[in-house]
């Protein structure tokens, strides 16, 4: 099982007051990829005494010590995720702003085959999608 971001912090030497606390187990239960406003609404939920302010540091911090991936998918908003997730690309449905995640076997395949093709070794990568879902044909 792979070690909770409050876990990282502590390992990492990060000082963790019961704000910051907070904050990391909202990242640790979000299932998305939350940008510093929705944070800071759900961190509030928990509790009301953290300001935006302390959320921006926060993440930043976070960020810094390779805790948080910082994801900009094209909609003015820097959206977060967990850095010690397992690999996988993005689909960001350009009407909805919803975030897809995926993994393909023939993608990673292809990208390892560019690099050698190259001349050189992949040692990571980013991919992003940006699509609109498909209409569906009406019959007439």
């Amino acid at each position: 099982m792979k070690n909770s971001i409050l876990q990282r912090c502590e390992a990492k030497g990060l000082r963790m007051t019961d704000q910051r606390r907070t904050i990391a187990r909202v990242l640790q239960a979000a299932d998305d990829h939350p940008d510093v406003e929705e944070l800071y609404a759900r961190a509030t939920a928990k509790d009301p005494r953290i300001s935006i302010a302390t959320v921006y540091r926060t993440v930043k911090l976070f960020e810094e010590a390779g805790i948080l991936d910082k994801h900009d998918f094209g909609d003015g908003r820097a959206r977060y995720e967990t850095t010690d997730r397992e690999h996988h690309d993005h689909l960001i449905d350009m009407n909805s702003g919803e975030v897809i995640e995926f993994v393909d076997e023939d993608i990673e395949a292809l990208q390892e085959k560019i690099a050698e093709k190259l001349g050189y070794k992949l040692k990571g990568h980013r991919l992003e999608l940006y699509g609109v879902p498909l209409k569906k044909n009406k019959a007439v």
